[in-house]
């Protein structure tokens, strides 16, 4: 049975609450839960921070032992040469993450210090990127 993680960065928890019109109006809780009903022959696992630090703690943690990780990082992507880094010093692949299209946005959010070490990026498919990102590790 595949191990996969989905990691979620600062705001994310606010997800179903923050923003509608750009994030939708589900909790991240909620699609997770349909996530494990669509994926029963996948073992998924959830962590969600707004502390880039702890972001980096459970990347090292997982990032030997795990079959997949998704991650979105949220701000932290466009921000954090530390979570780049980690993304890099690990053994198991990670999908890069976004439910809206960042290059629909502020100029600030072009940017990813993620996306060079990432096996792939996905985004602005909504929540359906989680599960994009899932296909891709089976």
């Amino acid at each position: 049975m595949k191990k996969i993680i989905i990691i979620n960065g600062p705001n994310l928890n606010l997800l179903g609450k923050r923003e509608p019109d750009v994030y939708g109006a589900t909790s991240f809780e909620d699609y997770f839960s349909k996530l494990q009903m669509t994926y029963k022959d996948v073992q998924l696992a959830y962590f969600q921070s707004n502390i880039e630090g702890e972001l980096i703690d459970k990347l090292q943690e997982v990032g030997f032992s795990y079959d997949g990780i998704i991650l979105n990082a949220a701000a932290y992507t466009h921000t954090s040469v530390g979570i780049g880094d980690a993304v890099k010093a690990i053994e198991t692949p990670v999908v890069e993450v976004h439910i809206s299209n960042t290059f629909a946005r502020e100029d600030f959010r072009h940017v990813s210090y993620i996306s060079a070490g990432a096996k792939g990026v996905i985004l602005g498919f909504g929540l359906k990127s989680y599960d994009l990102a899932i296909r891709s590790f089976l």
